[in-house]
């Protein structure tokens, strides 16, 4: 314990002293929401990748890696390519400038004025508002699943104490406090993960000898999991399962691709002042990453190795199901108390760093996007301030109620549907604002209403972990799913995004473009 007591206070003490720090240097609208869009790249790199790398990825996805196996590893390289590389290449550059060429400071609002429409904006603001919560909540059931394993204290009063300390400092700091406290949290988290990968390696007999280890444990896997097409930890489930459509569609894809819609992640290409700076941003993000996730997946996949030479049965067993316990208690059980201690604060670094920002998110939309529109239109900065403030207090709420309701083991799922919701929604749109002079307004209404309606409709009537979960179908049509195999294991994001394309250019095509006026000042400097 006193271990924990001290490296919290450190932890703590530093991280309110960056949150005051961006206090004391907001003093504008565009400070509070862009941080003035001077940031260093090296700043940004490390909050970009603090703010996409989360409890979601260590103790959620860490877990799903710990009963998929290797297959998860797929995940880490879309998490680099399309995470990273394209959306700093392809995405980054044109939202930096057409950002500041249409002085947007929120995503949706980049949207709206892209194409003339307060609609696209207002909408847009109004999913992330109601529905970036549930992603939240995903990330803080982590580091309060931990702290319920390792401190025996009970989860919705981890879950009230970790939230209460992250609005102390998102409130006031805005954007910029954000920044310092994530780069400050992602050295914690890099340290950290480094040396959970070596030790874990190390107890699992080397490189070699833990892959090797690894395969073999493949006779143990639960009949129940091998029906399904689970064919070890080292290899891929029997292709064309039910098992495979999920960890390929849902797992994978559905984070791997949705990650290039995601509002809390692309207005970081907004703070940055110049294409160099965010050319020189990328390889530090891609080496933050890279050994975040990549080290998340595989240590999830080596806990199997350990608990079987010391337990000689496999974690999914030992916490009865839920994945979510797995990283907490293989950490709680293998390691001495000061590293456990370590890893604890990891683990709220990597919450706060990821929650902040979408917090910030939640707030900016209620006042930027839904709210100013139409009582805030040339209002004071202070009054603008407050009611991104007022919308914080909001995601805090909703996201400590989603916290409390959501079923065990749903970090990983619940961050994949968001992440999917948001790219089935949001990409065609964003792609053809940053790419296409004769995408239209009404094309972009209707790809942000069929992405987003049809991805529900899905997720509520055919893909069975989320029509379970709901039980809308269950209530109306007495099953849990409209759909036999494969369609109720693939993602809503499979089917939607592709829908939101076709539609975006087929009513794009029909429709009135967009004035001459609006698209002169959007493609100035591109």
């Amino acid at each position: 314990m006193f271990y924990l007591i001290t490296f919290t206070i450190l932890y703590l003490a530093v991280t309110v002293y960056l949150g005051y720090l961006g206090y004391r240097r907001t003093t504008t609208v565009s400070d509070y929401l862009l941080a003035g869009r001077q940031v260093h790249p090296v700043i940004m790199a490390l909050s970009y990748g603090a703010t996409y790398i989360s409890t979601a990825a260590i103790i959620g996805f860490g877990g799903a890696s710990a009963l998929y196996g290797f297959s998860m590893s797929w995940l880490a390289f879309l998490n680099i390519i399309i995470g990273v590389w394209v959306a700093f290449v392809m995405f980054g550059k044109r939202t930096r400038k057409m950002g500041k060429a249409l002085d947007a400071h929120t995503f949706p609002e980049l949207l709206g004025r892209r194409y003339n429409s307060r609609f696209v904006q207002g909408f847009s603001g109004i999913i992330i508002l109601v529905l970036m919560p549930l992603y939240t909540a995903a990330i803080l059931i982590g580091i309060a699943r931990f702290i319920e394993v390792y401190l025996n204290i009970p989860f919705s009063t981890a879950l009230l104490g970790f939230l209460l300390v992250i609005a102390c400092y998102v409130l006031w700091g805005g954007l910029k406090g954000i920044l310092y406290t994530s780069v400050f949290q992602g050295i914690i988290m890099i340290v950290s993960m480094t040396i959970v990968g070596v030790t874990t390696y190390s107890m699992s007999g080397g490189i070699v000898g833990a892959h090797k280890a690894l395969t073999e444990l493949a006779p143990l896997i639960p009949e129940s999991f091998k029906a399904m097409g689970h064919r070890g930890f080292t290899s891929m489930p029997v292709a064309g399962s039910s098992m495979w459509w999920f960890v390929v569609t849902t797992m994978i894809m559905g984070v791997g691709i949705g990650v290039l819609g995601q509002p809390q992640l692309n207005i970081r290409f907004m703070t940055l002042k110049s294409d160099r700076d965010l050319n020189r941003s990328i390889p530090f993000t891609a080496l933050f990453i890279l050994f975040t996730t990549g080290t998340a997946y595989v240590v999830g996949s080596l806990t199997n190795v350990v608990f079987y030479n010391a337990y000689t049965e496999l974690p999914i067993q030992s916490v009865q199901g839920n994945i979510d316990k797995i990283i907490p208690l293989y950490v709680e059980r293998f390691y001495p108390q000061w590293f456990a201690s370590l890893f604890l604060v990891t683990l709220m670094a990597a919450a706060m760093s990821a929650s902040s920002s979408q917090f910030l998110a939640t707030g900016s939309s209620l006042s930027r996007d839904i709210l100013e529109q139409a009582l805030l239109r040339g209002k004071s900065v202070a009054e603008t301030t407050i009611v991104t403030r007022i919308g914080i207090v909001f995601g805090i709420f909703a996201t400590l109620l989603l916290g409390l309701l959501l079923p065990e083991g749903v970090v990983a799922t619940a961050t994949a549907f968001f992440f999917g919701l948001c790219g089935a929604t949001f990409i065609p749109s964003y792609l053809f604002a940053l790419y296409w002079k004769g995408g239209t307004k009404a094309g972009a209404k209707a790809s942000i209403l069929s992405g987003f309606f049809v991805s529900l409709f899905w997720m509520f009537f055919f893909h069975e972990h989320g029509s379970r979960a709901f039980g809308l179908c269950r209530w109306i049509f007495k099953c849990d799913t409209l759909a036999g195999l494969p369609w109720k294991m693939i993602d809503p994001q499979i089917v939607a995004l592709p829908v939101s394309f076709v539609v975006f250019v087929a009513v794009s095509l029909v429709s009135s473009p967009i004035k001459d006026e609006t698209l002169r000042k959007a493609f100035r400097h591109i």
